[in-house]
């Protein structure tokens, strides 16, 4: 069992006196993007993972359920603490409190994933994404990630007021001045990092 305050992949955190059987909240925070890609059925510690990721692709093929209330069980991790936030309420108490089965359709239309496509395109989707986002800035990509995560978790507000000292270290780093360079010359950028 993870001990309270310990955080799951991209930052979220397990509740104060929290309980978490399986350790799914442990772990360190993660500073690159989280691509998920479904296939196959995407069942209850499937979606709440998938829920925990900044970014959810899915075959055609893909079912999902939550189905901890048909075992007299609760969503009691990630999907009562997200799903509504990114599904809309009613939809995320109808496949909740049912535990009835979804397809990639309906996970699309609610927004718990951004695109459906052929079995055989899932990876090499998703590797090509994951490709194309290691070709920008890190630090630009590290910062998006931090002030978008830590306005989820704590709100804008609190976001807000990390954005200047995050613009300032990134807008003068070597990487922001090889990125104008870059456009202005009509060329690939060539991050370092720096």
């Amino acid at each position: 069992m993870a001990e309270t305050g310990s955080t799951l992949v991209n930052g979220w955190q397990l509740p104060q006196g929290g309980y978490d059987p399986w350790g799914v909240f442990a772990g360190p925070r993660v500073t690159k993007p989280v691509i998920v890609a479904v296939q196959g059925y995407c069942l209850t510690l499937g979606i709440e993972l998938m829920l925990a990721a900044d970014i959810n692709l899915c075959a055609s093929n893909a079912r999902f359920s939550q189905i901890e209330v048909q075992r007299g069980l609760f969503a009691f991790g990630g999907a009562t603490l997200r799903m509504q936030q990114i599904a809309g309420w009613g939809n995320a108490m109808r496949w909740l409190l049912t535990g009835d089965e979804f397809d990639a359709h309906e996970a699309l239309r609610m927004g718990l994933v951004q695109e459906v496509m052929a079995y055989e395109d899932l990876l090499p989707c998703a590797l090509h994404l994951a490709g194309r986002i290691a070709e920008r800035a890190p630090l630009g990509v590290k910062a998006t990630l931090a002030s978008a995560r830590q306005a989820v978790r704590e709100g804008e507000d609190a976001a807000a007021l990390q954005l200047p000292a995050q613009m300032k270290q990134v807008m003068s780093s070597e990487d922001a001045k090889e990125g104008l360079r870059a456009w202005i010359e009509g060329r690939p950028a060539q991050f370092t990092g720096q």
